[in-house]
């Protein structure tokens, strides 16, 4: 077994250990039920169907905001970055948002638009397009001035320069834009619907907080952590050292 999957395995059973041990000395599973004590609950919620489809609307919300927050942000990053006068203009703007608690965003997209399901995308995709542009636009400013030259010599279209000159350059920025992305999104989701929604993990987690039933939180919370943390490891980490394997070449 490599070190790529040996050695995430060996920590996440040391945080598991940790966990046995935290709940051993803590000795009431009212404030941090033991691991094993998780089992029971989560077979019955999976049998009765309620965390899949509970998990699967996160996902959905989560799938949407990340598309949009991506395609929206690497069009605006790849302007700013390529035009300097854009980027005077919108850098304030830029700044502002990144610096906007979501806790407002959300809030505000609730009010005006409403308590349904457009709301709740908005406003995680707003929350998630500022860092989004920012990578990106970094990404466009380091692009080689010799491969737009030779481009432009060759009289590439539109379509040509964006798919052999500028998405390999900024491949590895847009990994890493994702790779973060992923990891805000599915947190600003969950407080979407903790907030507004009825259904989705953070429903859950809302209803089973006012019952203080900490178990169920838990159930919850771990299973939406280790789709997400398959994401990570199966899909976004492969695709990154993918895309950054020309620069150890």
């Amino acid at each position: 077994m490599s070190d790529r999957v040996s050695v995430p395995a060996a920590s996440l059973i040391g945080l598991l250990i940790l966990w046995v041990v935290a709940a051993a000395l803590t000795a009431d599973p009212q404030i941090l039920p033991s691991p094993v004590s998780l089992l029971g609950p989560i077979w019955k919620e999976t049998l009765s169907g309620k965390l899949p489809y509970h998990l699967g609307q996160t996902l959905i919300r989560v799938a949407w905001a990340f598309s949009l927050a991506m395609l929206l942000g690497l069009v605006l990053g790849l302007a700013m970055g390529r035009s300097e006068r854009l980027d005077r203009w919108l850098d304030p703007w830029l700044v502002v948002f990144l610096n906007l608690p979501a806790l407002v965003l959300i809030v505000l997209c609730y009010l005006w638009i409403g308590l349904n399901e457009t709301a709740a995308i908005v406003a995680v995709t707003l929350n998630k397009i500022p860092n989004v542009t920012t990578v990106i636009r970094e990404g466009a400013r380091s692009l080689s001035p010799d491969l737009d030259a030779m481009a432009k010599v060759y009289r590439m279209g539109f379509v040509a320069r964006m798919r052999h000159v500028l998405l390999p350059q900024l491949a590895p920025f847009i990994a890493a834009a994702a790779r973060s992305g992923i990891a805000v999104i599915w947190k600003i989701v969950l407080v979407v619907e903790f907030l507004g929604r009825s259904n989705g993990i953070g429903f859950q987690i809302h209803l089973y907080f006012q019952l203080f039933d900490v178990r169920m939180v838990l159930v919850y919370a771990l299973s939406f952590i280790t789709v997400m943390l398959i994401v990570e490891w199966a899909v976004l980490q492969p695709w990154e050292r993918r895309v950054r394997r020309w620069r150890a070449a």
